[in-house]
């Protein structure tokens, strides 16, 4: 099994999906044409794609699908919030695999994307072989109280503090409210903008792996970043938490029934202090009483970054494993 990445490649084809509704959605193939198909989602809300996502897979054996979800990455307008919801990701992703000709495709995705690879499984379950699935975010509630307003503050104090430093004192006890409200506002000044991005991306990238990640540190790989994508990343993130990620309560868990029993592939920092390990192990235990019999459960020794090593490899031979569960026979 693979322990370090896949060597660099390039796509074989990119495309642009118009939605119709004022957006257009980039996404790239790449690996063998004639492969296994994978689609993978990435975080955020607004991550994007990068070329490092396209090393987690075999190029010989995978047909390896990525797009920038609305409003983030190469997808067009960025920071576009109208028709930007759950709903228009997953349907923007069954789009993309029918305009590609694919009927059925193992999706991968990580945190954000775990929810997204979820949702679709539940949504198409008829387009989906497998499930590989790292950082588990489930879109409830408690889950962003978790580290938004929780054990983020208790065990990161000085991030917290100047997260929190630049709203004004009335505005701390619901610090996520109060930036979405300033990022949102036509009165709010570009610089402040600017100012609130900047601090989201930084509180966030200051507990995101298991190795502390110092001020200079962090600083020094956020200025690796446009400042357009450093927007478009924390306004959508906002913008899916201030709408609790367009879901019912309990959307994911109480509909695990509709995936099929597919091999699904669970893997989670034992130490992620964004997404909490208990909602990697609810889901599980969702999947088992649903009557799912092949879930593979992995509690890795890392925080929440899937560059972490032991995540990583472990999701190197997740991947390469699904593949021998999926191929044709």
């Amino acid at each position: 099994m693979p322990k370090s990445l896949f060597p660099k490649i390039e796509p074989h084809k990119k495309g642009s999906l118009d939605t119709g509704d004022g957006h257009k959605v980039y996404f790239e193939e790449c690996g063998n044409p004639d492969g296994i198909p994978i689609l993978f989602f990435h975080g955020g809300p607004g991550a994007g794609c990068d070329a490092k996502d396209r090393r987690y897979f075999n190029p010989k054996k995978w047909r390896v699908i990525l797009f920038d979800q609305r409003g983030c990455g190469r997808s067009r307008p960025l920071s576009k919030l109208d028709n930007n919801t759950t709903w228009h990701l997953i349907r923007d992703a069954k789009n993309i695999l029918d305009k590609l000709g694919i009927s059925k495709a193992v999706m991968f995705g990580g945190s954000w994307g775990s929810t997204m690879a979820l949702t679709f499984a539940i949504v198409y379950p008829e387009m989906v072989s497998g499930l590989v699935l790292r950082g588990i975010f489930l879109g409830e509630p408690s889950e962003i109280d978790y580290s938004e307003n929780g054990l983020i503050a208790q065990h990161f104090p000085r991030a917290w503090e100047r997260f929190a430093s630049v709203l004004r004192p009335d505005q701390r006890k619901n610090p996520l409210t109060a930036y979405y409200k300033e990022m949102t506002a036509e009165t709010t000044s570009a610089s402040r903008k600017r100012k609130l991005a900047y601090e989201w991306d930084r509180y966030e990238d200051a507990h995101l792996r298991l190795a502390p990640n110092r001020d200079e540190k962090i600083d020094k790989e956020l200025r690796q970043y446009k400042p357009r994508d450093i927007k478009a990343l924390s306004i959508l993130e906002l913008h899916y938490i201030a709408n609790g990620c367009f879901f019912r309560r309990g959307f994911v868990l109480k509909n695990v029934k509709r995936i099929p029993n597919i091999p699904i592939s669970i893997i989670h920092g034992e130490y992620d202090v964004i997404c909490p390990p208990q909602s990697a192990h609810r889901l599980e235990k969702a999947l088992v009483a649903s009557g799912h019999t092949q879930v593979r459960t992995f509690y890795t020794f890392a925080g929440h970054s899937k560059s972490d090593p032991e995540t990583q490899e472990r999701l190197l031979s997740e991947t390469e494993l699904m593949y021998e569960k999926v191929k044709p026979r």
